[in-house]
């Protein structure tokens, strides 16, 4: 596969499962709710393609944010099979397919902050960019979840397969720490591999 068609591959790929994923879901509201990021990312990943192309690690990255999105809409976040399994599997109380979704909620964002500030602002590999990045990935978690707050004033109940708690009060906080861990284990493992292909992009002159 060449690295050039393979952000169109990936587009191409997101397009049918995101029409499958919309076949029959739990209910459309909530597929809609737990859809929206792709709306607004995928057009914009679009648009600056050719002014802006992504490492290639980066479109993969967003393509699997994406289907973690999808599948959470589909079945609700509360009762995903995969979520089911993770229970039987581990003893769980309760289904967790929540917490992938928020794990990813820091480790995808992360190393896109990370390449943005790379690119785009004087900052170097270090702890400052390090840390930047994590309390970027925080701020969107914080937001993420007072969006989920005043989803819950506005609809009321029927917010419940949006929300997913399963009735844990301290959901939030999780989620939060998820995204926590996801930023800062997503630079230790990948930020060399994305260093590389940066200094790739920059030899080849993009």
């Amino acid at each position: 596969m060449k690295s050039l068609n393979e952000p169109m591959i990936l587009l191409l790929s997101g397009i049918v499962l995101l029409g499958i994923t919309a076949i029959h879901p739990h209910d459309y509201p909530t597929w809609w709710m737990e859809v929206a990021p792709i709306f607004i990312a995928v057009p914009i990943l679009v648009a600056t393609y050719k002014s802006y192309t992504l490492t290639p690690l980066l479109y993969r990255l967003l393509f699997l944010h994406a289907l973690i999105l999808m599948v959470g809409g589909h079945y609700t976040y509360a009762e995903v099979p995969l979520g089911y399994w993770m229970q039987d599997w581990f003893g769980f109380a309760r289904n967790n397919y929540d917490k992938i979704g928020h794990l990813a909620q820091g480790f995808i964002p992360a190393m896109l902050f990370r390449e943005l500030l790379l690119r785009s602002s004087p900052l170097r590999q270090g702890k400052l960019l390090f840390t930047l990045v994590v309390a970027s990935c925080l701020a969107i978690s914080a937001s993420y979840e007072l969006i989920e707050w005043a989803a819950a004033e506005m609809i009321g109940e029927s917010a419940d397969a949006f929300l997913g708690t399963q009735g844990y009060a301290w959901d939030t906080q999780s989620d939060m720490l998820m995204a926590l861990i996801g930023a800062i284990v997503a630079q230790v493992l990948l930020g060399k591999m994305q260093d590389r292909q940066l200094d790739q992009r920059r030899l080849g002159g993009a």
